[in-house]
C-alpha cells in the first residue's frame, strides 16, 4: 500500500503539532480530518482565539472537527463517517478508546522523548531539568495506559549544555515531523514493526517520568547546586519560566548561566557591579542572569534591567 492513499485524520492543538500536520500535507498525505481543541477566549479583550493547528487546518482547507468531549456521540459519528485508515497524535488530549481504537491500522502518537523514558505531559522541559545529554522523539501506536503502547521508530536528539526547553522544542518538532513521515511509509509498506516497551529497559525504577508542570516546580530553590538550577531555568524557557522573589516582588529568569566557585554568601544572595552583571549565590557557586522579567515589567537582557534597577 502506498502511504499517500491512507486516510488519516491527525490530531493536535499547539505550535509542536503543526510541524507534523504540515509535513503530512506538504508529501500529499490525504488528510480526511483535523481534530483539534476548541476555540478559546484570550488576550485582554477575551477574544476567540484558535488553536495553532486550527490556523493551519484553516489556510489549508482541511475539515476541522473540534469536540468539547471526546466521547461525545456526535464527534464519534463524525469521525466513523471519516473512515479513516489510521490517526496521528500530535501534543493532544488523552483518547478515550473509543477513538483511539477507531481505525484499523491504529492510532501513531507522536511524543517528545526516547521512550519509554520521560512518558507524561512535558517531557522536553523534564529532560534539561534533570541534566540530560540527549532526549528524542518517539512514534508508537496509542493503548489504554498514557505513553505505554507499542514503540514503532525512535530518533536520539542531543541537547547542548545550555539549551533552553524552547530552542530543543524548535529541534524536536521537525524531528517529530519527519519521524511521523517515515512510520506511515514504513506501515504502509509493512517494514515498521511495533515493539513493546517492556522490552525496552531491564529495571523499571529506572524509568524518569515527565508530569505537568506546576508553579512550586518553577520556583529556585537558591541552596540547590549550580548545575541544578541552571537545569531548571533553561528546563522552563521561555514558558513558564523559573522564578525567584526580588524586593518582593516575582522575578523571572530566562536565561543564565554557571558559575563555579567556593564562597560565604548566603543562598539567594544577589550580587551586582549596576551594569554589566546580575548574579545569585547558590551552593557551589553562583547563577548569572541574563534575560529576566520582573513583576509588571518587560524581559529584559541584565544589562538592560540594570539601568533601571535600584538595590
Amino acid at each position: 500500500m502506498n502511504y499517500k492513499d491512507l486516510r488519516i485524520i491527525f490530531m493536535g492543538t499547539p505550535e509542536f503539532a503543526v510541524a507534523s500536520l504540515q509535513a503530512l500535507v506538504n508529501e500529499g498525505c490525504n488528510v480526511v480530518g483535523v481534530v483539534t481543541a476548541p476555540d478559546k477566549p484570550a488576550g485582554r479583550g477575551l477574544q476567540l482565539t484558535q488553536s495553532a493547528v486550527k490556523k493551519f487546518a484553516v489556510e489549508n482547507g482541511l475539515k476541522i472537527l473540534q469536540p468539547l468531549k471526546l466521547k461525545d456521540p456526535e464527534f464519534i459519528q463524525s469521525l466513523k463517517e471519516l473512515n479513516a485508515d489510521m490517526q496521528a497524535v500530535v501534543a493532544f488530549r488523552m483518547l478515550p478508546e473509543i477513538v483511539w481504537n477507531m481505525p484499523p491500522m491504529g492510532t501513531v502518537n507522536v511524543h517528545g522523548s526516547l521512550l519509554p523514558q520521560y512518558r507524561g505531559a512535558a517531557p522536553i522541559n523534564w529532560a534539561i531539568i534533570n541534566g540530560e545529554k540527549f532526549t528524542g522523539v518517539t512514534t508508537f501506536k496509542l493503548q489504554q495506559a498514557i505513553d505505554t503502547g507499542n514503540i514503532l521508530l525512535q530518533q536520539k536528539i542531543e541537547i547542548g549544555e545550555d539549551e533552553t526547553a524552547g530552542e530543543l522544542h524548535n529541534k524536536m518538532k521537525l524531528a517529530g515531523a519527519n519521524l511521523l513521515m517515515q512510520t506511515l511509509r514504513g506501515l504502509a509498506d509493512g517494514t515498521v514493526k511495533e515493539r513493546p516497551q517492556d522490552n525496552l529497559t531491564e529495571d523499571p525504577a529506572q524509568l524518569k517520568h515527565a508530569p505537568k508542570i506546576f508553579t512550586e516546580t518553577c520556583r529556585i530553590a537558591w541552596e540547590k547546586d549550580v548545575d541544578s538550577i541552571h537545569n531548571l531555568i533553561r528546563g522552563l524557557s521561555p514558558f513558564p519560566a523559573a522564578f525567584t522573589t526580588l524586593q518582593d516582588k516575582v522575578l523571572k529568569i530566562y536565561k543564565s548561566s554557571k558559575e563555579p566557585a567556593s564562597h560565604t554568601h548566603a543562598a539567594g544572595t544577589f550580587l551586582t557591579d549596576g551594569k554589566t552583571f546580575f548574579k545569585f549565590a547558590c551552593a557551589g557557586g553562583y547563577i548569572h542572569a541574563h534575560e529576566l522579567q520582573l513583576e509588571g515589567k518587560k524581559r529584559l537582557t541584565a544589562e538592560d534591567f540594570l539601568r533601571g534597577f535600584r538595590a
